[in-house]
């Protein structure tokens, strides 16, 4: 895998992030990414080779292998880690669409006209929904992977012994898998920080909602207010005209009368 790329874009996204956002990639890049390209990859590097059984069956130990790993841990590991970077590049291509039609705008109205954003990469509009559906798509990401995991190994836990039976195995033969403690350590520690992402993004998703609601509620309160001294004005009128209509009649009868 090319870290350099996913470093890049973890990058890019860091400038159009909130507080909660820079979080969730410092997390990303330094628990995750580091961990898994420096020191994952070389623990689980003779998980197939120091895999050994007690026959010499040929073929045992390749399918007894293969049904207790039927995706080893590193690769999944890796395939998380790409799905849950993609959804970083929604925001950096909208912000990117963003800056192509603000360019070509102003090559047709000239340098000095109207821009059509005040901020190219703030969270305002289509971006906003767009940085949205982003956190829901990692979180949703991380939460499968995490099942994943619990589905393929049991509780996250690797044990020192399993048994197998399948062809060509000439019984029920025992198995031993290389180093599985070091591997349970660090299994529980990706699947924790896959865990912590999942939160910081619904955290995320929560704060940016709220924002959003905190910063209509003011326009709403002062529509009502206006709508309320309307209504009130309009009380006022009517019963000023209706006092003033009782005042004419009552000169005008006072007036027929003499």
């Amino acid at each position: 895998m090319n870290w350099a790329v996913y470093e890049a874009l973890l990058t890019g996204v860091n400038k159009f992030s909130t507080e909660f956002g820079r979080l969730w990639l410092s997390i990303v890049f330094i628990f995750r990414i580091l961990i898994y390209a420096v020191s994952a990859t070389r623990v689980w590097g003779d998980d197939q080779k120091e895999f050994e059984c007690n026959t010499r069956q040929p073929g045992c130990t390749n399918v007894c292998f293969d049904q207790f790993f039927p995706v080893s841990h590193i690769r999944l590991w890796a395939l998380q880690l790409i799905f849950v970077t993609c959804p970083s590049l929604l925001v950096v291509m909208h912000v990117a669409y963003r800056e192509n039609r603000e360019r070509k705008h102003r090559e047709q109205k000239g340098e000095n006209c109207e821009t059509l954003y005040k901020d190219i990469g703030k969270k305002r509009g289509g971006l906003w929904w767009t940085y949205l559906l982003s956190l829901l798509i990692k979180a949703v990401v991380d939460a499968a992977f995490i099942m994943i995991f619990h589905q393929l190994y049991d509780n996250f836990f690797l044990p020192n012994l399993v048994k197998c039976s399948l062809s060509p195995c000439p019984n029920t033969v025992d198995c031993f898998i290389s180093r599985p403690s070091e591997k349970n350590i660090f299994t529980v520690f990706m699947i924790t920080a896959s865990a912590v992402c999942v939160l910081i993004n619904i955290i995320e998703a929560v704060y940016l909602i709220g924002k959003k609601c905190k910063e209509r509620m003011p326009a709403t309160r002062r529509r009502n207010l206006l709508e309320k001294g309307e209504t009130t004005k309009l009380t006022i009128l009517k019963g000023c005209h209706a006092r003033m209509s009782k005042v004419w009649m009552a000169t005008y009868r006072n007036s027929c009368m003499n």
